[in-house]
């Protein structure tokens, strides 16, 4: 079993930044892949970076260039620093953890944009 636990949300005005953290137990961190996920108020959760085991990165659209996807896997950790945010980037995050055919949710962190 692996338990995720994000952290790092919060209010933040257009244009400001925030670090997200995931921290992982319960596992051997560095055999995931792991991901960020976001999910708006009446909108499907989409996918918004992803970081392979061996550090291949992929973003989506909508956050290149602003939003960078990291993993240290001493600390068990995979952070998203997103930058010039907007509020369209106002959303529940959430981190994924995927091995084979195994996937793990953390419970979320909520960021809202606004000024």
């Amino acid at each position: 079993q692996v338990q995720l636990v994000e952290s790092g949300g919060g209010l933040v005005q257009p244009g400001g930044s925030l670090r997200l953290s995931c921290s992982a137990s319960g596992t051997i961190f560095n055999a995931y892949n792991m991901a960020w996920y976001r999910q708006a108020p009446g909108k499907q959760r989409e996918l918004v970076a992803l970081i392979t085991r061996d550090y291949s990165t992929n973003y989506s659209d909508s956050v290149k260039e602003r939003f960078t996807i990291s993993r240290d896997n001493a600390k068990n950790t995979v952070y998203l620093q997103m930058n010039t945010l907007k509020p369209e980037d106002t959303a529940v995050y959430y981190c994924k953890a995927q091995r084979l055919v195994y996937t793990y949710w953390g419970q979320g962190t909520q960021v809202t944009v606004s000024s």
